[in-house]
């Protein structure tokens, strides 16, 4: 099991980046490049505590689909998604937003991530899907960041 926590600061208040980064057709803005996009569940707007979104994208040159469910909500501060269904043994990803003053917010992504298939998903965590994962992470929020202006 692999945890990755990066944390971002966004020149724009809280309830902006809250609302961003819960917006199913910003996240498919921010994932061009790998074709993501929401095929069921909630396909666009905002997605709320108990709702779910099915992506399907291409990971590691596969076409993957991957669903989620908003797990946990406490608005404008928290929300987690946990894996329905999708590639991996378990997936869990926090969304933590702190407003700091001057219209700005730090936003911390936690992801929990288990691979599949014991002791060869262990090593595939250690050897690859972490480093992947993270830059899947700061890539998104760099994107994020221009699409709000923040």
């Amino acid at each position: 099991m692999i945890r990755i926590e990066e944390k971002t600061l966004f020149k724009v208040p809280i309830e902006t980046v809250f609302d961003a980064e819960r917006n199913i057709t910003l996240h498919s803005a921010t994932q061009g490049h790998r074709g993501e996009r929401a095929v069921a569940g909630v396909t666009s707007g905002l997605i709320e505590n108990g709702q779910e979104v099915e992506w399907e994208a291409v990971h590691f040159g596969i076409k993957q689909r991957l669903r989620v469910r908003i797990t946990h909500m406490e608005k404008p501060g928290y929300f987690r998604d946990e894996q329905v269904f999708g590639a991996f043994k378990t997936f869990s990803h926090e969304h933590r937003f702190c407003a700091l003053g001057a219209g700005e917010t730090e936003k911390t992504d936690i992801m929990t991530i288990e691979a599949p298939f014991g002791p060869l998903g262990r090593l595939g965590e250690k050897l690859f899907l972490k480093r992947y994962m993270t830059a899947f992470l700061r890539k998104k929020n760099r994107e994020l960041k221009s699409l709000i202006g923040g």
